[in-house]
């Protein structure tokens, strides 16, 4: 994804984590408030769920039901699946963003504009097509929850990925896309295009990869959500540089106007009351009171008299 982290800096110094930080969280939160408004719509969620399994079929693709399967017969592959679909979405992508910010500055804010672009993106796919995921169709249909499977492994509870209790905090109607897969591509793109060393850029090829055979393996995706994941990253890609001209336009004229100062108002507190004129040689302001020297200065028969009383004085003393 060229677009997305090319090096465009346009402020030319190094980001500012006391600024990035609220501006990654407020966006987070966002998002995260965003899925919890959607109303989940279940009927049409499930409806939408099986028109996704119906195309796959029509189109020859079944990877879910074997990996399903697989996870749930052996317990050793299908619960360290379900703690890396349980956290690595939420430790990976952070401490990839965090990398680029230290190591790769001059690519950090393309970076992160192309994350906070494509998850808005996401939000809005969630909210036209809620979509039920495969864990959560009937069993007729052939899929076991292994989240719910191996609940008693892990954290989390038999509702959802999130932590026991709070299954009703989250929006587990939002399946398409999938952005586990979306994010993952990302950290993949930005370790494979940053990384110098070859582990580094192994594992940017592995991790996408890895998250696409969880989250169908889990039973939480199909793999149509997993191309609209991709997707939804190639259009956030391609918007990159447009969303950050527009924060930039934005930005410089909200700092316009916040720095614009009225020409004909002095700043307050100034003990300045000539607005920067200034009085011409000689001229005096009423009322103010002067020194002799001033005044012998200001008053030039003054200074003519004086000198012609002395030449009169002059002979006198001397006779």
């Amino acid at each position: 994804m060229p677009h997305a982290t090319a090096a465009t800096s346009s402020a030319g110094h190094r980001p500012r984590w006391w600024t990035e930080l609220p501006l990654i969280a407020v966006v987070y939160g966002l998002y995260s408030l965003g899925r919890l408004l959607v109303h989940e719509n279940i009927p049409a969620a499930v409806e939408n769920g099986l028109a996704v399994l119906r195309l796959e079929k029509a189109l020859h693709l079944n990877a879910e039901h074997p990996l399903n399967r697989l996870l749930t017969e052996h317990a050793s592959l299908g619960v360290p699946a379900d703690f890396a679909y349980a956290s690595l979405h939420y430790v990976v992508t952070p401490a990839v963003l965090i990398w680029v910010f230290r190591r790769r500055s001059a690519a950090y804010r393309a970076a992160r504009t192309w994350l906070m672009t494509s998850t808005l993106l996401g939000l809005v796919g969630f909210t036209l097509m809620p979509t039920c995921p495969p864990r959560l169709l009937d069993a007729r249909h052939g899929f076991v929850d292994t989240m719910a499977q191996y609940s008693h492994y892990g954290w989390w509870g038999t509702g959802a990925s999130a932590p026991r209790g709070l299954s009703g905090m989250t929006n587990q109607y939002a399946a398409m896309p999938s952005l586990h897969v979306g994010w993952a591509l990302w950290c993949g793109i930005l370790l494979w295009r940053h990384g110098r060393h070859p582990l580094v850029r192994a594992a940017g090829i592995a991790y996408p990869l890895l998250t696409v055979f969880v989250v169908m393996g889990t039973a939480n995706h199909y793999f149509l959500d997993a191309v609209a994941g991709a997707a939804v990253m190639g259009v956030g890609a391609l918007l990159t540089r447009p969303v950050m001209r527009i924060a930039d336009r934005v930005k410089d004229r909200v700092r316009a106007v916040l720095t614009r100062v009225p020409a004909s108002v002095s700043p307050s507190g100034s003990t300045i009351v000539s607005t920067g004129c200034k009085t011409s040689a000689g001229e005096r302001i009423p009322g103010q009171r002067t020194t002799s020297a001033d005044s012998g200065a200001a008053d030039p028969t003054a200074a003519v008299g004086s000198a012609a009383a002395a030449s009169d004085d002059a002979p006198a003393a001397a006779r």
